[in-house]
């Protein structure tokens, strides 16, 4: 079996893995990282988001064989040690989650959002980032984004 050597929330690792290994299975089930949810294993419910090289991506259609040598981060490497990240933290003020189970991969995807929008983003832009919240707290959701954005510029 292959070994992998990349970084996840800046740590080196190294992983043996099959090459066709979904990343979200790398995570959980070898590295003991939970953040990051299965919900669908199909890249449509999203609750698997996690930044690599700082870019979203599903980690259940992502491959390891495709992320040697590159960054990933979760959720678990989101925040600067007690300070949370200005995301997180609105996803607080604003009482976003109800059940939480989808909540790591829509901040994950908000994180890249405002980083691709440069902190600016137009209701069309967080209408693109598709990721799915079966409680329904869109409404919530948006206004989080929208103050996270704020904070941050």
């Amino acid at each position: 079996m292959p070994t992998y050597k990349f970084t996840v929330n800046d740590q080196p690792v190294s992983v043996d893995a099959p090459p066709g290994m979904a990343v979200l299975w790398v995570l959980r089930d070898k590295l003991g990282i939970t953040g990051p949810k299965y919900g669908c294993g199909v890249n449509a419910c999203k609750a698997c988001t996690c930044l690599t090289n700082g870019v979203a991506v599903t980690t259940c259609s992502q491959r390891v064989s495709d992320i040697q040598g590159k960054k990933i981060t979760t959720i678990e490497g989101l925040a600067n040690g007690d300070t949370l990240h200005p995301v997180q933290q609105a996803w607080l003020d604003i009482d976003v989650p109800q059940c939480g189970f989808c909540q790591p991969g829509q901040i994950m995807a908000t994180v890249d959002l405002l980083r691709r929008t440069r902190n600016k983003p137009t209701d069309a832009d967080i209408d693109a980032i598709e990721n799915m919240c079966r409680c329904g707290t869109y409404g919530r959701i948006r206004q989080a984004i929208k103050a996270a954005a704020a904070a941050m510029s």
